[in-house]
């Protein structure tokens, strides 16, 4: 990812699970559980939540291994991994998570290391996705699953109309009340140039992934990209 875009999330850290909630009217709560149950993590895996921002997706992993398994959360901002560290203290027991600032274009992990990996949010902003997820290839172990969560364009005109409306006339005015407009601003013309679902299912074949599902949720504006190591 580049320097502006770690710029970007480092800023909106305090703002950032406030937003998420008002944005999505709370239903992030529900997309990101569906990754993670897509994502097949079970007691006593090892698992990876990449982007993991502010913990969303890591906390849940964390529930779904127990205290025989473990995770790391990665993320390039210091300022959300901060943010997810001080959440990480307000659970009892606190649950098995190591918190790594890291590039996902270069996971300090070895290979198949990993039994189930989680993404929320953070494909869309790297700098070379094929790249990201030969990596994820690389890390999962045989019959691991990695599930990807983020925005998608609908298909339905109508649909893709509201979206746009939606990002142009809520996200970026909320976003401008609480000081990080251009913080928001970026993300229409970042979901033009994401790969569509399609796309992504045959950018991970490519790269070495067996099996790969995109599912469309939320009429579309949303989508999860599921993939299988072999």
């Amino acid at each position: 990812m580049t320097n502006e875009i770690r710029d970007i999330f480092n800023r909106i850290a305090p703002v950032y699970d406030q937003l998420n909630d008002w944005l999505s009217l709370g239903q992030h709560r529900i997309w990101k559980e569906m990754t993670v149950k897509w994502s097949a993590a079970k007691p006593g895996d090892t698992c990876l939540d990449l982007c993991c921002g502010s913990g969303d997706l890591t906390f849940r992993l964390a529930r779904y291994v127990g205290m025989t398994g473990k995770v790391y959360g990665v993320d390039f901002s210091c300022n959300l991994l901060e943010t997810a560290k001080q959440r990480c203290q307000t659970y009892d027991p606190q649950p098995n998570i190591n918190w790594i600032e890291a590039d996902v274009l270069e996971l300090p992990f070895d290979d198949h290391q990993i039994d189930a990996i989680t993404m929320g949010y953070g494909l869309r902003n790297v700098k070379d996705i094929p790249r990201s997820l030969q990596e994820i290839h690389r890390v999962l172990k045989p019959g691991g699953k990695a599930a990807i969560l983020d925005f998608h364009r609908p298909d339905n005109p109508i649909f893709r109309t509201f979206q746009q409306w939606y990002l142009d006339h809520l996200v970026v005015p909320v976003a401008t009340n609480l000081g990080v407009r251009e913080e928001y601003a970026y993300i229409s013309p970042s979901l033009d140039r994401f790969p569509t679902g399609r796309q992504q299912v045959e950018i991970a074949r490519q790269v070495g992934f067996a099996n790969a599902t995109h599912y469309t949720i939320s009429n579309g504006m949303m989508g999860v990209l599921v993939i299988c190591h072999g």
